[in-house]
């Protein structure tokens, strides 16, 4: 792939433009939502979405995710539903995504849908990527502005580390507040959490007046977020550390001394809006290992917990 020259843009009305002006020719622009950092393209090119798979070395079988910058342009694109109204009234803009069955004039690239008959689709609540939709006027496919496989960029600095002379532009907006990855819910038949994430099960249950379903880890791939391995460090990764062992960098949570804590008031929300950019520190200590402390696997910490499982996979 020739080197492309990419550009730091940062949040005045001039920025946006310039990248919506490159999204609008066919370019790739990594831009901030509260959850990490997306690498967007015009989700109806199909020259603009293959090149997504190429800058990231991703996997041709695992499908994007679209953002939009309303409900109305969402409804657009899939069969809305009563279920979805509930689940959108209640958390968009924010970190949920909804798999729907895409409409025949949706007119989206096949190549976000990886041959599915579904299409994820997300509003995000950060400011500048609704103002970066809503003056490029369509649909931004965006998977997170990494390389496939490793660690979720939640600040510009780690997109330019991973992706420069691979992409256009960077709009810096400063640091993702979630940090991780949005939930992914199915909604083609029964709801369906089908990746966990800001937005916890027991919130979706709640809204939807039932009891969401829990996906079968050995279907097959429905959604982003779902290889084994994923979100890897180039250290291995030991979780649930009891101890430290010589050499090793700690990631730690709770009261316990470390290199870098999560959290030490034990906070979840806090734990997740730092485990990537953490990662991205260990890993930088070129450290065989990153000793991670157990996590509680309850409301975040699932998503957390699923996160790491990942990172920790063998690749």
């Amino acid at each position: 792939m020739a080197e492309i020259a990419t550009q730091r843009l940062g949040m005045v009305a001039q920025d946006i433009a310039q990248a919506a002006n490159v999204l609008q020719n066919g370019g790739l622009v990594a831009f901030p939502t509260e959850t990490v950092y997306g690498l967007g393209a015009d989700a109806r090119d199909d020259r603009a979405v293959a090149r997504i798979y190429e800058a990231k070395d991703r996997p041709s079988f695992n499908p994007l995710i679209v953002h939009v910058p309303t409900i109305e342009a969402a409804k657009a694109l899939v069969h809305w539903t009563k279920a979805a109204q509930k689940l959108a009234d209640a958390f968009w803009p924010g970190p949920l995504t909804l798999v729907l069955p895409i409409r025949a004039d949706a007119g989206i690239s096949k190549l976000v849908t990886a041959g599915l008959d579904t299409l994820a689709i997300r509003l995000p609540d950060a400011p500048l990527a609704r103002d970066l939709l809503t003056a490029f006027g369509g649909p931004v496919s965006a998977p997170s502005a990494n390389t496939s496989g490793q660690i979720s960029p939640t600040r510009a600095q780690h997109v330019l580390d991973d992706l420069t002379g691979r992409i256009e532009a960077v709009l810096d907006g400063g640091a993702c507040s979630v940090g991780l990855e949005s939930t992914i819910l199915g909604l083609a038949g029964d709801p369906t959490l089908l990746r966990p994430g800001g937005v916890t099960r027991d919130d979706l249950s709640k809204a939807l007046g039932r009891l969401v379903l829990l996906r079968d880890e050995n279907a097959t791939i429905s959604a982003p977020g779902q290889i084994k391995s994923h979100y890897a460090p180039r250290a291995q990764v030991r979780l649930n550390a009891e101890n430290w062992n010589t050499n090793e960098a700690r990631l730690g949570f709770g009261d316990i001394e470390c290199d870098l804590n999560l959290s030490t008031k034990r906070d979840l929300t806090e734990a997740a809006a730092n485990l990537f950019e953490f990662l991205h520190r260990l890993d930088a200590m070129n450290r065989p290992t990153i000793a991670v402390s157990p996590i509680p696997d309850t409301g975040l910490g699932i998503a957390i917990n699923d996160r790491l499982n990942r990172a920790a996979a063998d690749r």
